[in-house]
């Protein structure tokens, strides 16, 4: 009568081989489903309704859509401004995607300690409405020129903003291709 001997080569190896499989298998469920890769609060927002004409949830004060370079102002789930023309980051400063953003600071004449004149001198950034970690704001500034991360709206837009957005409003920054993707829809028309 023999003895079974475990931690042989031969069931070490069985055993590492299956823990390799494993974990492969997890990490390919991970990486190929999308509501595995989905944000507590962008699975939030993919449950409620859009407002009409935009790619975000009625939850949203304001909705940037990165795609088309588009924002609005919504109130009580209906656009009262927008679309207007934005540009937002680029050249490796991009706007960061957002779900449940919130504004936290405004500053009507900000002057900005990261972004500096050619003189050296800060960087008037009028109208700020900062709603992201790293200065990341609403301010005036060309829509014909990426920003350093921020979103850069016309004067008279800048200041709509300001006026309309409070300290703890929603702001959504988003793709519509995915936003529509993520609930089942066809993208928006180009």
């Amino acid at each position: 009568m023999g003895t079974r001997r475990f931690g042989t080569a031969n069931g070490t190896r069985r055993t590492v081989v299956a823990l390799i499989v494993a974990a492969v298998g997890v990490g390919g469920a991970v990486v190929a489903g999308p509501a595995f890769a989905e944000s507590p609060a962008a699975a939030a927002a993919h449950t409620e309704p859009l407002v009409p004409g935009t790619p975000c949830s009625v939850s949203a004060k304001s909705c940037v859509d990165l795609e088309s370079q588009q924002a609005w102002l919504i109130q009580d789930g209906k656009v009262i401004r927008g679309p207007v023309r934005i540009a937002s980051g680029g050249n490796g400063q991009e706007t960061p995607v957002g779900h449940s953003l919130r504004v936290y600071r405004k500053d009507q004449n900000h002057l900005s300690q990261e972004s500096r004149l050619p003189n050296g001198n800060p960087a008037p950034m009028p109208w700020s409405v900062f709603f992201e970690d790293g200065g990341i704001a609403f301010h005036s500034g060309s829509p014909d020129r990426s920003s350093g991360g921020c979103i850069h709206l016309e004067p008279a837009d800048a200041e709509a903003w300001f006026n309309y957005l409070q300290i703890g409003d929603m702001v959504q920054v988003v793709k519509a291709s995915e936003e529509m993707a993520a609930r089942g829809m066809a993208p928006p028309p180009a």
